[in-house]
């Protein structure tokens, strides 16, 4: 007897083999799994210098970079880097593509529903700039501009919850596409990261890039998976000890050109410990 399979059960069975496909990838490896292998994959975003980019010579550099190569030297294995846009950046973790995430996370509550943070390394302000000519004193000036922001990001957060009805927000793949928006004129404004005017200002001095509005201060920590504690107790473990021994403090001085800041203790919302 032929075998027959209507249309409604063919989508099911896809779906399921689909659900199985993704949830198979889910499994990423265990701490013994990456030490037996030699190799720790680190997700870092791929083109937001000095946080995370690829420079002239091919290798992946910024503090983000410098962290997951210091993580995996705990570890005692090599580090490999996957570049990742900030959109992608959760769902690379929690499909199993990436072991963990030196990615410039800031630590917010409705990304610790989805991944799980460790204690903070680096601080971050999160401002609006504009070059120095464009008038912008408060949120309802927004509504005057166009303004661009990193897809996904803190900054799309804070521009679209501060900007009046009607902004005009433009949104784009990731912080060197908003930047390049800035300075090709495509966007007034943008929502920016702490080293959004140095970039800015390099290519563009004469226009004077500087922030304009304030909006928060957070702070960035790795992300691990949810529920995974092995996982997050090691990352805990290994940002006490750079904290310690001194290694932070150069990272601190070489990217940040700053101290190390005073980290809180807590963040509302987001657990630096796996419940």
């Amino acid at each position: 007897m032929l075998f027959s399979i209507n249309r409604r059960q063919l989508g099911a069975a896809l779906l399921i083999l689909g659900t199985v496909a993704v949830a198979g990838k889910a499994h990423a490896g265990t701490l013994e799994d990456v030490k037996k292998k030699g190799v720790v994959v680190i997700g870092i975003q791929g083109d937001n210098p000095p946080w995370g980019y690829v420079d002239s010579s091919g290798k992946q550099d910024g503090i983000d970079a410098d962290m997951g190569r210091a993580f995996a030297e705990y570890l005692g294995v090599k580090a490999e880097f996957v570049p990742l846009a900030v959109a992608n950046r959760i769902p690379a973790l929690t499909t199993g593509r990436v072991d963990i995430l030196f990615a410039t996370m800031a630590m917010l509550p409705e990304r610790a529903k989805a991944v799980q943070y460790s204690k903070p390394y680096v601080a971050n302000e999160i401002t609006l700039v504009a070059a120095q000519a464009t008038p912008i004193s408060s949120n309802a000036d927004m509504g005057k501009y166009v303004i661009g922001v990193p897809r996904s990001s803190t900054q799309d957060t804070q521009v679209t919850n501060s900007a009046p009805a009607g902004t005009e927000i433009r949104r784009f793949d990731d912080d060197a596409a908003t930047i390049q928006a800035l300075l090709s004129g495509q966007v007034q404004a943008v929502g920016a990261n702490s080293f959004y005017p140095q970039r800015l200002n390099a290519a563009k001095p004469e226009l004077g890039f500087e922030p304009k509005l304030h909006f928060t201060a957070l702070y960035n920590g790795a992300c691990t998976r949810l529920g995974d504690k092995e996982w997050n107790e090691t990352a805990n473990k290994f940002i006490d000890q750079i904290k310690s021994n001194g290694k932070l403090a150069g990272f601190y001085a070489k990217w940040m050109k700053a101290p190390v800041p005073t980290f809180p203790d807590s963040v509302p919302g987001v657990p630096f410990t796996a419940q």
